[in-house]
């Protein structure tokens, strides 16, 4: 019995050397899996802050701006504000429905725009100009900024007095002039801007407004 007995505590033993040495091998293995993951996972980290570093110099890049960004904000606000305006007059006094489509895409397209121009200037620490901060009565806005085809207050209250066939005519001519003087800003921008977006937003406003002109000196030549 004593013999058994002693066998069995050997055989115990073995067996619980054998189980630790499986668990050491498995530790260890555990442990080479574990370092060469965690070199692994600095390997991965590695490259993936690098396009992290990239992107954000990237959008670090994109956010410069000047002072020709600035003043392309700045002076688009009201100008666009104005043709807003304008194109509100147009479904209670137009005549024409081609007017009145041309005033609904106007605002369609200008009211975000200046959602836009406002946000770039509060993210570059400018002031928003106020809602009331074009005047009517400043007659001459080529000088401000090249704020070209503003109107005055004159003109202003020429367009809310008229209606029909005279309001159509007033509102075309007056648009007319009214973009080619947003073109002409746009253009400064190209030429002079650094911000990547306020450039974009600028060849759409040429090309948008270009195609604008176009469709109201067709209605000019229309009976």
């Amino acid at each position: 019995m004593i013999r058994k007995r002693s066998l069995m505590r050997r055989t115990a033993v073995v067996a619980a050397a054998g189980a630790a040495a499986l668990v050491l091998a498995a530790c260890g293995g555990s442990g080479g899996d574990g370092g060469s993951a965690g070199h692994g996972g600095h390997a991965a980290t590695a490259p993936s802050s690098a396009p992290s570093s990239a992107s954000a110099s990237a959008s670090a890049s994109q956010g410069q701006h000047n002072a020709a960004d600035v003043a392309f904000a700045k002076g688009m606000i009201p100008h666009h504000r104005q043709a807003v305006e304008m194109a509100d007059l147009a479904p209670g006094r137009a005549r024409s429905a081609e007017v009145k489509k041309l005033a609904a895409d106007i605002k369609k397209a200008q009211d975000p725009e200046i959602r836009t121009l406002s946000g770039w200037l509060t993210s570059w620490g400018e002031d928003v100009p106020a809602e009331g901060a074009m005047d009517h009565s400043t007659h001459d806005m080529s000088g401000m900024g090249g704020m070209g085809g503003m109107m005055t207050a004159e003109e202003m209250t020429g367009l809310e007095n008229a209606s029909g066939k005279a309001f159509d005519t007033a509102f075309t001519e007056l648009m007319i002039k009214h973009h080619e003087g947003a073109v002409e800003m746009a253009r400064t921008e190209q030429a002079d801007g650094a911000h990547g977006p306020a450039r974009k937003m600028a060849g759409e406003i040429i090309d948008s407004q270009s195609a604008e002109i176009e469709q109201m000196n067709a209605l000019l030549g229309k009976d």
